[in-house]
This record gives C-alpha cells, structure tokens and sequence, in this order.
C-alpha cells in the first residue's frame, strides 16, 4: 500500500450506504469519509452490525425514514472496539470491547467500519459472547427490556403473552419475561415450539392452527410485536385481564386496538426503543450469567447487506441477522 493509498484509508472506511429510498438493490457498498468523534463521544471500530426490522422498513421509506437524510447509512445495532475517544469521555478507552444502539432513531450509520456516538450510550459487550452474538442485542434486547421492565413493571406470578416470540425482539422478551419470574405464553409457528419451550416458554401457540385469544386465557401483559396485522392487535385485548396492559410495538396504537381495550377497560401502550446504556449493562450481566442467550440466524458480509435484508423480509428468521465488517 503506498502512502497516499495508506493515508487514504485512514480517512475512509468501508459502508453501506443508500441515496433514495427503496428495494433492497439501494443497498451499496462503498468508501466514504470516516467520522471524527466530537467531545464526548467516542470512534467504534464497528467488528458486526445487527439487523432489524426498522432498517428495512426505513430503507422503503417507512419506519423512521422520517428522521433520516440522504446519503443514508441504515443500521442501529453495533459491537466492537473503542478506537478514540473525545475529549471529556472517562468511562472508556482505546482498546474497551463495547455493544449499543446509539442514537435512535436517529441515524447512527451502524452499516459502516467506524460509527461515532456519545460514550454514555454504549455499554461493555457481554465478555462470555463474540462481536456477533453482541451485535444481535441492542435493539431487540432493549425494547423487551424497556417493555417488560420499564413499562410494563412485570412481576413474580404475573402471566405474559410474547407474539412473534421467535423474532429478534420475542425470544429475547420470552427469556426477560421468565427472568422476572412471569409465567410466558408465546406466539409462533409450530417448528419453533421447541425452542421457544428451551429459552423458557411455558405454553406455546400456533397463531395459524387456532386463535390465540382462545387458547391464553387471562393474561396480565401482552408484548404485540405483530400489530394490526390480522388484527393481533385488537384481539389480545380479549386475552387480557380488566386492568392488565397491551404494548403495541411494531406501529403503537392502532384505532382498532384503542376502541376494543376501552370497551374492555384494558390498559395500551406505544413503546420507540431508546439508547440506554444501564439496561445493556444489566442485559449483558443477565447474558454473561447464562440466564439469556440471543439467538443468530445467520451472518452475512458488510457488502452482502441487501442480500441480509431479502432473507430478513421474509419475517421467517429465527432470532437475528447480523453483518460483519472483518473476516
């Protein structure tokens, strides 16, 4: 490498970035202008970047297209190393091995070699799991967490229904759920029961052989990662107790679901994940003492990001999809 090519990628890195929205085929790989970290924040060499639902709803113009400019570089969810820090950050240094979901749902441009962001929103990764593993968690885990915990208060005793309980978000919640001493009932296709049963379900439902509301009975708190779809939202409401709680994540609260939850005095919530990096800090002890584990699909490389979002549209993955940035 010659020195102007050298001095050249110190300067760039490696990303991921789309100019309009649409398709997966907006996803390109390239070279862009590497970020300085402002006072404060700290420079991630990013080492894998989790998938989620909202970078492909985003990347078709939904989701939190919204909040975001062009050029776009997607991605919320990042594990890696601590390469620079700026001035005034204490709490980390060159070399920490760090997980986050900077600034949601602003663009934090995770799809990337390097992604700068305040030092108070990342948290140490979980030291018994890889990058990989790492990367999965962020924004799944955070929103299971800050509904199960934060909002919803779940306790000893209490009975949660977890939909789409194979899904990033779900099987994280199913184990949160059971951690606090709930008894889980979970939504899924048949194949995944056993596994489902595994990270802890109590009882699990096909929601395409019969209709969940019939087979629950009452239950306390209902996490609906569905939403309208189907009018999931709106059913759960006959699941739930007088008095208990549906969180609507995907979209929050639709019409349907506010109507049919007052007529039954039942309880709604929307819930947006935020960074949070005391919740990822007690994530990552509750996977480090082998009470949560995340699950990976499958890997794909930084440049394979379109590929990585066909498979993730197809709402089939079992836990996460992740990309790497190294070999």
């Amino acid at each position: 490498m010659s020195m102007s090519e050298e001095s050249m990628s110190e300067q760039t890195m490696r990303a991921v970035t789309i100019e309009e929205f649409g398709g997966p085929e907006v996803l390109t790989p390239g070279r862009v202008a590497r970020p300085e970290p402002l006072p404060t924040e700290v420079l991630v060499r990013v080492h894998a970047a989790g998938i989620n639902p909202v970078d492909w709803k985003t990347r078709a113009g939904q989701g939190m297209a919204g909040l975001q400019r062009m050029p776009l570089i997607l991605g919320w969810d990042v594990s890696g190393t601590v390469e620079e820090v700026g001035f005034g950050v204490t709490t980390l240094a060159p070399g920490d091995e760090v997980y986050a979901m900077p600034w949601f749902p602003r663009p934090a441009g995770g799809y990337a070699e390097f992604v700068t962001a305040p030092s108070r929103q990342f948290a140490r990764k979980p030291a018994s799991i890889g990058h990989v593993e790492a990367a999965a968690l962020p924004l799944a885990a955070l929103t299971a967490w800050q509904a199960l915990v934060d909002t919803a208060g779940v306790t000893s005793g209490q009975r949660v229904l977890v939909h789409a309980a194979a899904g990033g978000v779900g099987h994280l919640a199913v184990q949160f759920a059971k951690n606090l001493g709930a008894e889980v009932i979970a939504t899924a296709r048949e194949p995944r029961h056993a596994w489902l049963r595994e990270l802890g379900a109590d009882e699990t439902i096909d929601y395409t052989r019969q209709r969940f509301e019939e087979a629950t009975g009452e239950v306390d708190v209902v996490i609906d990662l569905v939403g309208p779809q189907d009018d999931t939202d709106a059913r759960s409401v006959a699941a739930t107790r007088r008095g208990g709680l549906v969180i609507s994540v995907p979209s929050g609260v639709s019409q349907n679901l506010a109507d049919a939850a007052a007529r039954a005095g039942v309880r709604t919530s929307p819930l947006l994940v935020e960074p949070d990096a005391t919740a990822l800090t007690a994530i990552a002890g509750l996977v480090d003492s082998g009470a949560v584990r995340v699950e990976v699909e499958r890997t794909f490389p930084l440049e394979e990001a379109a590929e990585a979002h066909r498979q993730g549209e197809t709402n089939r993955t079992r836990g996460k999809l992740v990309l790497t940035t190294t070999d």
